[in-house]
């Protein structure tokens, strides 16, 4: 079983693929080709990407039963004791545009807890 996710791709490589997979969800392709097809389609997927984003998932003989790449993703497979990991990078530092401190948060009661609990007075 392999399976295909593309973001932001040209609407080619989206026909490309459904010669050989099945798009079950805009951008999701689903099938079982051979290992030396699922190469040719993630080649050409790299190639056709331009600046969307791809991903592959595809059974293999391992210990997790399967395997994933990605193409210009921001999280990305890490092999960790011989598992296959997903590192997601940490959050980006504010701009400095963005750096309005943020207000505190207030205490007591709001005015609609205020009407809740003792009606509209």
């Amino acid at each position: 079983m392999t399976v295909i996710v593309l973001t932001n791709c040209p609407a080619g490589l989206r026909g490309f693929l459904t010669r050989w997979l099945l798009e079950i969800s805009p951008g999701v392709f689903l099938g079982s080709p051979s290992a030396r097809v699922r190469k040719a389609l993630w080649t050409e997927g790299h190639q056709y990407a331009g600046q969307g984003r791809a991903l592959i998932a595809y059974q293999t003989n391992n210990e997790q039963g399967y395997a994933f790449e990605t193409h210009d993703h921001a999280w990305h497979p890490t092999d960790h004791e011989g598992l296959t990991l997903i590192h997601r990078p940490n959050r980006q530092a504010p701009r400095p545009q963005d750096n309005k401190s943020p207000e505190p948060p207030r205490s007591g009661w709001s005015k609609a807890s205020k009407r809740r609990r003792f009606g509209n007075r």
